[in-house]
């Protein structure tokens, strides 16, 4: 156990690991200071258990009835939480008229935690798909995912492309891409020797886990934390950030990267080609670059495409009002029976 504890920390030290980009510049107010990003605690919540057992937490706002439901599906290393201010503030533009759904992903918050062979991108579809059987099994559907939450709302939809003809009215796919990072994005910024050896003793000598945590969570939690935000954004919020990435277990952090690089969910398009949707991306995004949403786009002819400028990975957190405002679109698009947005090119922020 020790030895193995050992290996990972001088594979470590010989990867060079050190902290990544820090933003400089004058001090920003705290404006996020009286945030409770907490309160998503208090909404209607029930746990659904996904078809392996696995359990998931779900929150919920709105109307039991309401004409339409909106999932939201969040990211790798977050919460729930990290809809934040869409939960806020698109509570009040939709009133009754929308019911809005969130859940923790396996191996995330409030969520259960998983073993290494559950950390797909075509599970994490297929949670997606209970937890819409569970809490919201009528009605015409929103998904709306970003990042890995994006790859699992495409995973959902490839295996289960009849109930997205049957439901789906529209899609938002934000800082996510249909194939894997392998030699892209967040993939090549952790193609580290410290990664790999973890990812090793996570499978075969588990004892040596709790001694590497420390090694690992050192490479890729910085550069989570750096890629989070392309612009200075209040103290509040970059802790609220930094806490969620620091929640999230170091093996749910290594065994998912793997289904990050190499998950591939192209066959989905198709289906949704027909169907009003949404991409959305910051141009400083570095886990997913812009130009992984620009592919997706050119693949979806009735997609509106917005571009949020310095706007970094966590893109519905730093730019909320830029975020709200294209959801608030796409869902009065689902709501009229209009497919294609005019223009189908935006450039915010």
């Amino acid at each position: 156990m020790a030895g193995g504890a050992a290996s990972i920390a001088a594979v470590a030290a010989v990867a060079g690991i050190t902290a990544v980009r820090r933003r400089v510049g004058p001090p920003v107010p705290d404006a996020g200071r009286r945030e409770d990003f907490e309160s998503m605690e208090f909404d209607r919540g029930c746990v659904v258990a996904s078809g392996d057992g696995v359990p998931l937490a779900v929150r919920e706002v709105g109307p039991l009835e309401a004409p339409l439901t909106v999932v939201f599906v969040h990211g790798y290393c977050l919460r729930m939480e990290c809809w934040h201010y869409q939960r806020r503030e698109l509570a009040r533009r939709w009133g009754d008229d929308v019911r809005m759904v969130f859940y923790d992903q396996r191996g995330h918050g409030r969520s259960g935690d998983v073993s290494p062979d559950e950390c797909d991108i075509a599970r994490l579809g297929i949670d997606l798909a209970d937890v819409i059987r569970a809490v919201a099994p009528r009605g015409p559907l929103v998904l709306v995912g970003h990042s890995m939450g994006g790859m699992s709302v495409l995973a959902a939809i490839r295996q289960f492309p009849d109930a997205v003809a049957e439901r789906v009215v529209g899609v938002a796919l934000m800082s996510t891409t249909a194939a894997g990072l392998a030699r892209t994005g967040l993939g090549r910024n952790l193609q580290n020797p410290a990664v790999d050896a973890f990812r090793l003793a996570v499978r075969t000598a588990p004892g040596a886990v709790q001694f590497g945590r420390g090694v690992v969570r050192g490479v890729i939690a910085p550069v989570l934390r750096a890629a989070s935000f392309g612009t200075a954004v209040s103290p509040a919020l970059e802790a609220f950030a930094e806490q969620m990435i620091h929640d999230t277990s170091v093996v749910t952090m290594v065994n998912f990267l793997q289904a990050l690089e190499l998950h591939d969910e192209l066959e989905a398009l198709p289906v949704i080609a027909d169907t009003a949707t949404l991409v959305l991306c910051g141009d400083d995004d570095w886990v997913i670059p812009f130009d992984k949403s620009e592919q997706l786009a050119d693949a979806l002819p009735h997609a509106e495409m917005v571009r949020v400028r310095r706007a970094g990975h966590l893109v519905q957190l730093e730019f909320p009002d830029e975020v709200n405002d294209a959801l608030d679109r796409l869902v009065q698009r689902a709501r009229d029976g209009r497919v294609r947005a005019e223009p189908t090119r935006r450039t915010v922020g």
